[in-house]
């Protein structure tokens, strides 16, 4: 089950991001630096929360590109937001039926794969852009894949994720994932 796979991705996620040592490094995630993919991943949290708890979002102040919350203990405040993303899709009831992402309804279990692929991809453009490796169970990376692939010419169609980069047959599962979620896996700062 892709919740049993949330723990040590997210412990992962946090072990890179929690040690970026530059805020201003490029990413291989189009648009961000380092702090403006901390600034995404904090400003986006809370609604991933939400869609699992099948709450209202938040009401933000400012959107994402005007939302300043990389700020002296943003490493606090994401390690919490990851322990309750992780204790809320955890559970199994939590990927079962529908919710919403704000006003978008959809089934429960995207959303869930979504958390999964925040930590896992974004886990990566962190690594990458700090000159590091992200562990990543060949499972979880199957998982995204799978998910990178369902959703693929949606998310590419909103911006978010960028065209197919092709990898070979006997590329890793992280690889395949990357790849299909339009990230090149040979991408170096």
């Amino acid at each position: 089950m892709t919740a049993s796979l949330l723990r040590p991705a997210a412990a992962e996620f946090l072990r890179i991001a929690c040690a970026v040592p530059d805020l201003t490094a490029p990413t291989p995630c189009a648009g961000y630096d380092v702090r403006g993919l901390l600034n995404h991943l904090l400003y986006w949290g809370p609604w991933l929360i939400a869609a699992g708890r099948r709450e209202e979002p938040p009401s933000p102040a400012a959107g994402e590109a005007e939302a300043a919350l990389v700020t002296e203990d943003w490493r606090a405040a994401l390690e919490k937001q990851t322990e309750t993303l992780v204790e809320v899709f955890g559970t199994p009831s939590a990927w079962t039926g529908m919710t919403a992402l704000g006003a978008t309804p959809m089934p429960a279990s995207v959303v869930g794969d979504m958390v999964l692929g925040e930590f896992v991809l974004h886990g990566w453009d962190l690594a990458r852009a700090s000159g590091r490796s992200l562990e990543c169970d060949p499972a979880a990376a199957t998982a995204v894949y799978e998910s990178a692939v369902a959703m693929g010419e949606q998310a590419r169609a909103m911006g978010v994720y960028g065209a197919v980069v092709e990898v070979g047959a006997d590329a890793s599962p992280l690889a395949r994932a990357l790849g299909a979620a339009g990230r090149d896996p040979g991408w170096t700062a």
